[in-house]
């Protein structure tokens, strides 16, 4: 009997040495996600407004809908075809990071991590144009806070969040067709309530995506793959927190 108490307790130890390697696993796997989505938030904040003051910064009015003080910069990046490259290369990089991941060295799907978050800078320079530096700040840190408390919910909830996964990707799909639409109809109100919805869809993405990224852990992983997850962890809450500030900054923005 005694042996058996002794064989009892020593699993039970090997199980709890277990799970304690496990959690500080997965928590060093965390941070690494959250350090990579921060350090990507950093450089496209810094290339946006360096690229601003290149493009003309101060000096830039918009009167009626009309910017001008815009240098050959400017004009070259924002006023001729080049700004159709500036909207559509990052998305395709989306693309290939998204699929190709599998096949992407980790350093190689960091490094491309990076280029993206850099290109999405350029062309997030276009709000400081449109909305003051005071506003620009003032949404940022409200963003920032309601991302942390959303993340933090999606990490720490026993709630299984999966099944609303499906509805925020459909919501999802449905403000990028709505956006699409409302560049030729231009209406203020479908604006207003595509910022609306997209501040819902994004928030609980940020959540969902927080989850999926733990649930996505295991301990067995090599090197490689944990970085690629951790990679794409930090791409999806990258972008759940790019596109919350700039649902936020539509509605609460103060325009130059």
């Amino acid at each position: 009997m005694s042996d058996f108490d002794r064989n009892a307790a020593a699993a039970r130890g090997g199980y709890a040495d277990r799970a304690v390697t496990f959690d500080a696993g997965l928590r060093a796997h965390m941070i690494r996600v959250y350090n990579y989505m921060a350090s990507a938030v950093a450089l496209t904040g810094v290339v946006a407004y360096l690229t601003f003051q290149m493009v003309g910064g101060n000096a830039i009015t918009v009167t009626g809908g009309q910017i001008s003080g815009l240098t050959p910069l400017g004009q070259f990046l924002f006023g001729g075809p080049f700004m159709w490259v500036l909207m559509l290369a990052p998305l395709a990089m989306v693309f290939v990071l998204s699929f190709g991941i599998n096949r992407l060295a980790a350093g190689t799907a960091l490094l491309l991590f990076y280029v993206y978050a850099g290109i999405l800078g350029v062309s997030l320079a276009t709000i400081f144009i449109v909305y003051t530096a005071n506003s620009i700040a003032n949404v940022f840190f409200i963003s920032a806070a309601a991302f942390g408390a959303l993340s933090l919910y999606g990490y720490t909830t026993k709630r299984d969040l999966s099944p609303i996964g499906s509805f925020l990707i459909m919501g999802l799909i449905g403000l990028i067709l709505a956006s699409l639409v409302n560049i030729w109809l231009k209406s203020d109100a479908m604006s207003f309530v595509i910022s609306i919805v997209g501040v819902l869809v994004f928030a609980g993405l940020t959540a969902w995506d927080t989850q999926k990224i733990k649930e996505m852990y295991s301990a067995a992983d090599d090197d490689q793959s944990a970085g690629r997850k951790a990679v794409m962890g930090a791409l999806s809450l990258y972008l759940d927190f790019i596109n919350l500030f700039l649902m936020l900054l539509r509605l609460f923005g103060g325009r130059r």
